[in-house]
């Protein structure tokens, strides 16, 4: 490679590599690449697929286009083996299709349309996991140059959306994290506010229950006070009260008996 080629591909990756820098949104990420990757490789036609791991089977779904009309033809998901981009993701490997067959997606604009005469499919890797693939289609051919630079900004890519992956997870975790504490500080109130009610009913209920106590006591202490009368007055519950007479007094100083 000259030293001119050389300096062209330092230059573009460190614009690349400043560019992404710092990114957090995915869609913006797939959006500033394909926008900014057209006129330098130069590519007319590009799309952007990440890898979805939610479902039961992973599989990539279109996160972004450039320059593609709506009717031409894009799948929302594909699952890997499947098409040139799911081939690559699983192969990962590069594809690269020179003259594109005729029922091709065409690059179009409002003046006509062409079939591409290059195609590359790349995918993008993390340490050996497929992170995304991207499709790029071209009027001209890629040059040795222009793929040697599209295998270095994949492994930038790659680095990019591990990073914005792994930040999302955290700031998911984190609140989580937050839910679960706000959701404990609720329950602990509703319980604190629970004992306080339990430890309010059960002081009104002890008072009930001094309160009825001293009522009985004082209800057997006035029976019992009226029982000792009834026993010095010799009234017997349930039996009359019997007159009592004194014995007949003897006269002493009276008349004599006739």
């Amino acid at each position: 490679m000259q030293n001119q080629e050389q300096d062209w591909l330092k230059t573009n990756l460190a614009k690349f590599t400043r560019m992404l820098q710092g990114q957090r949104d995915l869609l913006a990420v797939g959006r500033l690449i394909l926008s900014e990757l057209a006129p330098v490789v130069p590519a007319q036609q590009g799309v952007f697929y990440i890898m979805d791991k939610s479902g039961r089977e992973p599989e990539l779904k279109l996160l972004a286009s450039y320059a593609c009309r709506e009717e031409g033809g894009l799948k929302a998901s594909i699952k890997l083996g499947e098409s040139l981009v799911g081939q690559a993701a699983l192969e990962k490997q590069r594809i690269v299709l020179n003259d594109a067959p005729s029922d091709y997606v065409k690059v179009s604009s409002a003046l006509g349309a062409a079939r591409p005469m290059n195609i590359v499919v790349l995918p993008i890797l993390f340490e050996g996991e497929v992170k995304a693939v991207m499709e790029l289609s071209s009027l001209e051919r890629f040059n040795s140059t222009h793929q040697a630079f599209l295998d270095q900004l994949t492994e930038s890519i790659g680095i990019v959306l591990h990073t914005i992956e792994a930040n999302t997870r955290t700031e998911n975790l984190l609140e989580q994290s937050q839910s679960l504490a706000s959701e404990l500080q609720n329950r602990q109130e509703e319980l604190q506010k629970t004992n306080l009610e339990l430890a309010e009913k059960a002081r009104s209920n002890l008072a009930k229950d001094q309160f009825l106590a001293m009522l009985s006591h004082e209800l057997r202490s006035g029976v019992g006070v009226r029982a000792c009368a009834r026993e010095r007055a010799g009234i017997v519950p349930g039996h009359p009260r019997v007159a009592t007479h004194d014995p007949p007094q003897r006269r002493i100083g009276g008349s004599a008996d006739r």
